[in-house]
């Protein structure tokens, strides 16, 4: 069945609830999503959003971390919380006839987090054990540098997993602070699938949102990729160099000419073989075993990056091919061909990216998110089947933004 949205009203607010009924298999599948809640919020200390989800991970005060658990296994019930970087979300999983036991779970988890110096100290010794290992991770390395230097000075400069010393700080108050004022009501959107009657679930739904606080809603700001080009070389015991790039791209989230994007971004460097970073880098010349570029499109920022990794003494090549390649792409644009095998691969391959529940929900939501009519993903596929070559080697040569490229590299 078609997605639909409806909504649910408490304290002077009408709650969307993005609905995608499947009665093939007997499992629903529910989202609390939380809008401006995620990384992007982590103004004072990185790491936050994500170590709060964690917390949430460690079920309640009541039952403790592994009873919480056990019960849920018992039921076959799974239920999450994970941070993005504009949304935070908390999930809840199961059969059909489970679904009732998994709401009171839910609710539970909601009312009664297990808030405890033992739930925070065990979740930060987990993070800081893998911010330590990370720390040989050079591709993390670099792009947690690139990051930095396209974002300089705000909040998008922080790794969303924060730093060893930020998650350090981190004290019981802050996580009890983040989610009482981000997991509100004025900033839910529940997202809800499977194999549900849709009025019964409505109305339990209901119970556990008219007992959450109203809070604020916010507007997620945005923020600007630096227009100065950069460099930053780190130098590290390692046997290669990982070369990070990227730039601004001048385009919003909501833009009717995403479609665009995806192909263009798709001939550049997103499509694997056969993508021009990937035929001159390592084909034609054999610099590295893999070389990847995309374009990244939210509400909080728009920007080109990629990324390869080469041997040390073929460092500066590498860098000099791919600002060849991308200037050849901007001046000259696509082929009849290149555009015609994008075309394949992406319509081709578009019910592999909608094949489970969640990834349903997901792209249902970024619909709704970004101001979309529901449905508009199958009219974007229609635009790309569509799209003449004049047009996209147009667009292509608009956005010369991002010829500006700044790079971090690992390097000896």
């Amino acid at each position: 069945m078609a997605a639909t949205i409806e909504y649910i009203e408490t304290k002077g607010l009408k709650v969307p609830v993005i609905i995608e009924s499947d009665k093939r298999l007997p499992l629903v599948t529910m989202q609390f999503t939380f809008t401006n809640s995620g990384s992007i919020t982590d103004t004072t200390k990185a790491g936050l959003a994500k170590l709060s989800a964690k917390v949430l991970g460690e079920g309640t005060k009541t039952l403790g971390s592994s009873a919480f658990a056990d019960a849920l296994e018992a039921k076959a019930i799974h239920i999450s919380a994970s941070a993005g970087t504009e949304t935070f979300i908390v999930e809840v999983g199961s059969l059909k006839e489970e679904f009732d036991t998994g709401l009171q779970y839910f609710e539970k988890l909601l009312k009664d987090p297990n808030f405890t110096q033992e739930a925070l100290s065990n979740v930060k010794t987990i993070t800081l054990g893998s911010l330590s290992r990370k720390e040989n991770d050079y591709d993390y390395v670099a792009s947690n540098e690139l990051k930095a230097l396209l974002f300089k000075g705000s909040v998008l400069a922080n790794p969303s997993s924060g730093t060893v010393e930020s998650v350090k700080s981190i004290e019981l108050s802050d996580v009890q602070n983040f989610i009482k004022t981000n997991l509100v009501s004025s900033k839910l959107i529940v997202l809800l699938g499977g194999d549900i009657d849709i009025e019964d679930a409505k109305a339990k739904i209901k119970k556990i949102i008219d007992a959450m606080a109203k809070g604020e809603s916010s507007e997620v700001l945005n923020y600007e990729v630096s227009k100065t080009s950069e460099e930053s070389v780190l130098k590290k015991e390692t046997e290669q160099a990982y070369i990070y790039f990227g730039s601004p791209y001048n385009i919003s989230d909501n833009s009717d000419d995403y479609y665009k994007v995806r192909v263009a971004t798709f001939i550049l460097g997103a499509g694997g073989f056969g993508s021009r970073l990937m035929e001159e880098i390592r084909v034609k010349r054999g610099l590295a075993y893999s070389a990847y570029a995309n374009i990244s499109v939210s509400k909080s920022s728009s920007y080109f990056s990629g990324y390869l990794q080469t041997k040390l003494e073929s460092l500066s090549e590498a860098q000099n091919t791919v600002n060849d390649v991308i200037k050849a792409f901007v001046k000259e644009g696509v082929t009849e061909e290149e555009l015609e095998q994008s075309k394949k691969f992406l319509l081709g391959s578009e019910p592999l990216r909608v094949e489970t529940m969640s990834q349903k929900l997901h792209r249902t939501f970024m619909e709704y998110y970004k101001g979309k009519e529901l449905g508009y993903s199958a009219k974007e596929l229609e635009m790309i089947e569509k799209l003449k070559l004049k047009d996209l080697n147009e667009f292509i040569s608009q956005h010369t933004e991002i010829l500006d490229l700044s790079y971090a590299i690992v390097t000896k």
